[in-house]
């Protein structure tokens, strides 16, 4: 007799997170919202929708809700539009909901979906959807908007000297809906580059660290062990963090010397603002590729310090090459690669000279492991090729205009030979390995199953 588990238990969830179809691609916002208005036609009695707000473009934001449940879930998706992972789990996540009254049974949930919250931001990366396993492709189209742009981070924040209200209205319609479905659980869905996963989560849940690390194990991808993106999140356990929290950033940059008001161009999170409901969120962020280095704890002959340091001067060099690039063209358009440029460029020669600071700091002449040694030389090489590629692309615009100066000619042919160089040096990297998409959908559906499945059991226990 074949042995079927539990609906919503951890070996249920971790059997339906290594079945999802191969996915070879990542759909545009045409094709991601027709699959869910056919849905909500084939499902009317499951599915309900409606329009929670309007993009800055004019693009109706919809919002999709499967069952009539007694806990509120919300989801989203394209908070970063260069983050696609999201759009593929949350069709796979609301197909199998209409699909399985099991599944439904198990959570007892209403789930609210948002499938894509930056309608704008991702058709501008709609470029390299169809061909995501080539990295040089990856940022020749990529787009990431400038923080002040993001709907992730761009909810009111002030501390100290720091103050941010200029809400998108994007994220004003993720007030809204927050407000109103008030969600015991949520879940905003990012990825990562390159590494392995990792999670963040907004606060302690007994026995989700375990059951968020089993779930890439399950699917054999490995757990990033390298460098956290911030030094002010805290670990729950291996791979998996708090959330990151801006008056954090402010204490920890004004404890390096640094004006941290100057340095915080952005707002808060949606998991601070969901947090007065006593919200729980999860984020869950997956790499498009991996390598052997990113898991490797063993100590290296290198100090932290070195490293750091080394990280620091790659950094302050980039930045220093795109912005005399950039000084070099007389610019005339505003377009959304001319902000972002503007934003990111001069954050990587503060970020560099931070990280000299950070590296002459306390704990440092400890032996670096292989993780934190790739994790970070890959981030300079992430960021080359990222804010090239959108510098790039802002040079484009002005040459496609029409009216470009000779100088702006110049740094546009630039521009293009030292992106073709950062490129090389990136494909040269040896050992690089593009994960099957249908695998990254799996953690991010197998995460949000078990840390719901993890509430669940404590409410149980209370």
């Amino acid at each position: 007799m074949t042995h079927s588990p539990t609906p919503g238990s951890l070996e249920d969830i971790l059997e339906r997170s290594g079945a999802v179809p191969a996915i070879i691609d990542f759909p545009g916002v045409d094709e991601l919202l027709a699959s869910f208005e056919q849905l909500s036609s084939l499902h009317p009695d499951l599915v309900r929708s409606r329009r929670i707000g309007t993009s800055r473009l004019g693009e109706p934001i919809p919002m999709f809700s499967i069952g009539e449940g007694s806990r509120s879930y919300l989801l989203f998706a394209g908070v970063h539009p260069n983050e696609p992972i999201g759009f593929r789990m949350l069709q796979h996540l609301a197909a199998a909901l209409t699909d399985d009254d099991a599944l439904r049974d198990a959570f007892d949930a209403t789930w609210h979906v948002i499938p894509c919250i930056d309608p704008d931001g991702t058709r501008l990366n709609e470029g390299w959807y169809p061909a995501p396993s080539d990295r040089s492709f990856y940022a020749r189209h990529f787009y990431r908007p400038a923080p002040d742009e993001q709907v992730e981070w761009t909810f009111p924040f002030a501390y100290k000297q720091a103050w941010f209200d200029r809400v998108l209205p994007e994220t004003q319609a993720l007030m809204r809906v927050i407000d109103d479905v008030r969600p015991d659980f949520m879940v905003s869905l990012h990825n990562a580059e390159l590494g392995g996963v990792y999670f963040y989560l907004s606060g302690e849940v007994d026995g989700a660290v375990e059951a968020l690390q089993a779930v890439p194990r399950s699917l054999g991808l490995p757990l990033d062990t390298g460098e956290p993106e911030t030094p002010t999140v805290r670990p729950f356990g291996t791979a998996v963090y708090s959330m990151i929290s801006m008056s954090e950033e402010y204490d920890f940059l004004e404890g390096l010397g640094v004006e941290a008001a100057t340095m915080i161009s952005n707002g808060e999170s949606s998991s601070s603002y969901a947090a007065k409901h006593g919200t729980v969120s999860l984020v869950a962020e997956l790499p498009y590729w991996s390598h052997p280095d990113a898991d490797d704890e063993a100590p290296t002959a290198q100090t932290y310090a070195s490293v750091l340091h080394r990280k620091a001067d790659a950094l302050i060099e980039t930045g220093t090459a795109l912005q005399r690039i950039v000084d070099a063209a007389d610019l005339t358009l505003d377009t959304p690669f001319r902000r972002a440029t503007g934003a990111f460029v001069p954050y990587l020669i503060v970020n560099g000279e931070t990280e000299h600071r950070r590296a002459d700091g306390e704990d440092t002449a400890r032996r670096a492991t292989g993780a934190e040694v790739f994790s970070n030389e890959d981030i300079v090489r992430c960021f080359r090729l990222r804010y090239g590629g959108m510098t790039l692309r802002m040079l484009d615009a002005e040459v496609a205009a029409g009216h470009a100066t000779a100088r702006t000619r110049r740094a546009h042919a630039e521009m293009a030979t030292l992106f073709a160089r950062w490129c090389a040096e990136s494909d040269a990297q040896a050992d690089l390995t593009a994960l099957p998409i249908e695998s990254l959908v799996g953690v991010q559906f197998g995460a949000t199953l078990a840390v719901a499945r993890c509430l669940i059991d404590a409410e149980t226990d209370r």
